[in-house]
């Protein structure tokens, strides 16, 4: 993992840890307000104000212990060591100020608080395994590298930087310069939907070497280099590290940030809630497409995701289930340049569908998606694998630097009433190239009334 991630992944454990032990103070007190103790108990916001205490403290305890510096396997039990420490100097802390302030307090809650912390925490890091443990979810986090070099400068960056036995960077091919142009590296990027490219550059390859970075940059691929010796055209240059080595990064989209965890976090916790809010509605759009046409009731598609990895997108069916089939013989009325296919009264669509469409409850599935971590609530739309393929332009690749989504800028922007491909192209990199946490608010807002009012629906 480079470095940033490592350094934003820190702070967002330190703000969970807090947080924790913040928690954790106020179950002990309604558990020490239960009926089975026998004894009445003053309310917790005579004592909300050591949450002043509690909660500042937790992330210097922890790191002062070397709680952020450990590896990742084998430290369960030293983890735990730590946290019931941490949770007893807490404890401590708490009543030697309620002491100082000469203020009385319950001792049994001071008492709890340390096997209730620590019961927490465990339960806490149950869930992140779990959920972290899904292969889905692993996958989808892996970064996927291609090693560009000479097969003795790959081979020791393999062994330099322990690649073959990292669970957080997995190696898809190596690419020799000297016999691969930057067209054929274009493909296996393709093939193997790389988020980034190692370089281990040489001299005699630096003209090479740049060349691939310009391609990288019009992909959305992030490069990794040993050294700085190019002008970039679109990339912001950063600084990081790879066990110690310095790597510089050349980067055409987001880069990792807390902002960047917490939309994933959003993403999922809003999918939930929305999944939940729409289920009636669901229900009853499954009920309608299974009534009104013989068919499945949900349309299962190959869409490119980040980078253009393969996944299955689900949505409600609203054509006939011959319709992919149909598509070459519409291929003449298609409304939209390039290779995205949009028709108008497109007599594929049924009556039933036509009104999902309109209203966009075909794409309320989706949200399974989003639960997965394989889309975002915004995000660039997720294209057919095979419209993809069919790119004329390179640049048009950067849209997939970033997961796609439930809905974005060319949504927004008058949905399907755009029919220039280059244009839409366009409105996703504005919003790839100017992201942020209020950029996606914005854009949540203005999806509301665009499908209240199905503007732009076919």
């Amino acid at each position: 993992m480079l470095g940033r991630h490592r350094r934003v992944h820190a702070t967002v454990g330190k703000f969970a840890d807090a947080s924790l032990f913040g928690f954790a103070f106020w179950l002990t007190h309604w558990l020490r307000a239960l009926p089975v103790f026998d004894q009445e108990v003053r309310p917790f916001s005579e004592y909300a104000w050591l949450l002043l205490v509690v909660v500042p403290l937790t992330p210097p305890l922890l790191a002062a212990q070397g709680f952020y510096q450990q590896g990742v396997l084998g430290t369960r039990r030293r983890n735990l060591w730590i946290l019931t420490k941490t949770a007893a100097y807490i404890s401590l802390a708490a009543v030697l100020v309620l002491f100082y302030r000469k203020t009385e307090g319950a001792r049994l809650i001071f008492a709890l608080y340390v096997p209730v912390t620590v019961l927490c925490a465990m339960a806490k890091d149950v869930a992140v395994s779990a959920w972290n443990g899904g292969k889905t979810r692993q996958a989808l986090h892996r970064q996927r590298v291609i090693l560009v070099g000479s097969k003795e400068d790959c081979d020791r960056l393999v062994r330099s930087l322990g690649l073959g036995s990292r669970h957080d960077i997995e190696v898809m091919d190596s690419v020799d310069l000297n016999t691969t142009s930057p067209a054929q590296l274009a493909d296996r990027i393709h093939a193997h939907s790389a988020n980034a490219v190692l370089v281990a550059p040489r001299h005699s390859l630096f003209g090479q070497i740049e060349a691939t970075i310009h391609l990288c940059e019009l992909e959305g691929v992030e490069v990794w280099l040993l050294a700085d010796f190019f002008q970039t055209r679109i990339s912001h240059t950063s600084i990081d590290e790879i066990h110690g080595r310095p790597m510089l990064v050349f980067r055409s989209g987001p880069d990792a940030s807390w902002q960047a965890l917490a939309k994933g976090v959003f993403d999922v916790v809003g999918g939930c809630l929305l999944l939940v809010a729409v289920s009636p509605i669901m229900a009853a759009a499954a009920l309608a497409v299974r009534l009104s046409s013989p068919g499945p009731i949900f349309f299962r598609q190959q869409r490119a995701g980040l980078n253009g990895r393969p996944f299955t997108m689900f949505k409600f069916r609203s054509m006939v289930t011959n319709a992919e089939q149909l598509q070459q013989e519409l291929s003449v009325l298609n409304e939209m340049s390039g290779p995205v296919f949009k028709v108008t009264n497109d007599p594929r669509v049924t009556r039933t569908g036509r009104f999902l469409r309109k209203w966009s409850i075909d794409e309320l599935p989706q949200l399974l998606n989003v639960v997965r971590g394989e889309m975002s609530l915004v995000g660039p739309r997720p294209l057919p694998v095979n419209e993809v393929a069919r790119f004329d332009d390179l640049a048009h690749r950067r849209r997939l630097s970033v997961p796609p989504g439930l809905t974005c800028l060319w949504q927004v922007s008058g949905r399907n009433n755009v029919k220039d491909f280059k244009e839409w192209v366009r409105l996703d990199l504005e919003y790839i190239d100017n992201w942020s946490l209020w950029l996606d608010f914005k854009i949540l807002l203005r999806t509301i009334p665009a499908v209240f009012t199905g503007a732009g629906a076919k």
